[in-house]
């Protein structure tokens, strides 16, 4: 959402760069779409939140042959300062753009109101693709044709989410031969059974390739703090529940874009792992890797918790409670949880993985 915020900015600023001539008629039609990556920080550490740096200079140096330092630099001057730019900077021949913190805060209750479509972009508008359906996973007859299916599965999944027009298409279905015992199930049937669909399709949209072996010692994995899968689950239900307890407490149905004097750090993480989503998905189905999705999701999932221990909204929860559960810091709070469980909720269903409500 910030993202494509910005990238309508920097289209606004291509465009009117082009009709007073500065740059040719062709980079009127460059989009900032997926070319937005962490930037480094100055002093080399952390980015702070809400920091975007993007390669766009670059295509448009490639077009019109100046260097990319330069053109980076005319597109800062440019861009300027209105909101909810914080600040602008040309380093390297990229373009790193910091959004104000009231305007990361805002995020919040776009995502919570956005809910399921919370991971949608238009990043991908006008690709055409073809991809095959969700499939029973225990039909695949070996490791290495569950991990094709399920990817090719996901990427079109990923983009449609992502503004691809995605059409139908069929899978060869190689079924593994008739099983008499459990002994006797392929590889990927036994293991649908023993750990489940969810696990399983988890997993396999988290390994970068079919490599059995990896793929059964993630399985492996005690299903505690130590597993992925577990964890991001974890989470979403750790979040829905902050509103299970406000209704619980009475406190009814509540919400606050913005924080009393600002978000604090934990809750600025959170926020600005939530701000990457739907960029991270676009990503994932451009480069057919839908484990840069699942990575996402592994990083709110950790700020999350992280958020919630140390800027709890109800006052048995963590450090730093709320002394009102029904005050301004705690509806703050509640709009931040129902934002990380809509986030991991929409994550968590474009990869067919079941979101539970409760822990």
């Amino acid at each position: 959402m910030i993202l494509a915020d910005l990238g309508a900015r920097l289209s606004g600023t291509l465009r009117a760069a082009v009709a007073e001539g500065e740059f040719p008629a062709a980079v009127a039609a460059l989009s900032a779409s997926g070319t937005w990556r962490p930037p480094p920080a100055p002093d080399g550490g952390a980015a702070r939140p809400g920091s975007y740096a993007t390669s766009l200079p670059f295509e448009v140096a490639a077009m019109t042959g100046r260097d990319p330092v330069v053109v980076a630099a005319t597109l800062a001057r440019r861009l300027g300062l209105l909101p909810p730019i914080a600040s602008v900077r040309a380093s390297g021949g990229y373009l790193t753009v910091s959004v104000t913190a009231s305007a990361l805060a805002a995020l919040a209750a776009r995502i919570a109101a956005a809910g399921a479509a919370a991971a949608q972009s238009d990043a991908l508008a006008g690709t055409v693709l073809s991809a095959p359906p969700l499939s029973d996973l225990a039909l695949a007859a070996d490791w290495n044709q569950a991990w094709r299916v399920r990817r090719d599965s996901l990427v079109g999944r990923l983009a449609r989410a992502a503004g691809a027009q995605v059409q139908p298409r069929e899978f060869e279905r190689r079924r593994p031969a008739a099983a008499t015992s459990r002994t006797e199930r392929g590889p990927v049937a036994a293991a649908v059974a023993y750990h489940g669909a969810d696990a399983v399709g988890y997993v396999l949209a988290r390994t970068a390739g079919p490599d059995a072996s990896l793929i059964e010692h993630q399985l492996s994995v005690r299903l505690d703090h130590e597993d992925p899968c577990t964890v991001v689950r974890y989470a979403h239900a750790n979040a829905a529940s902050v509103r299970r307890w406000a209704a619980d407490l009475g406190l009814g149905a509540m919400a606050s874009a913005r924080p009393p004097g600002g978000p604090q750090a934990p809750e600025l993480a959170l926020l600005d792992a939530l701000s990457w989503l739907p960029e991270r998905v676009a990503a994932a189905a451009r480069r057919r890797r839908p484990a840069e999705l699942t990575a996402q999701l592994e990083r709110i999932a950790a700020s999350w918790m992280t958020c919630r221990e140390r800027c709890p909204a109800l006052p048995f929860g963590g450090r730093g409670a709320p002394a009102d559960p029904a005050g301004v810091v705690a509806r703050w709070r509640f709009t931040l949880a129902d934002a990380a469980r809509a986030a991991l909720a929409s994550g968590l269903e474009l990869l067919g993985v079941a979101a539970p409500e409760r822990a």
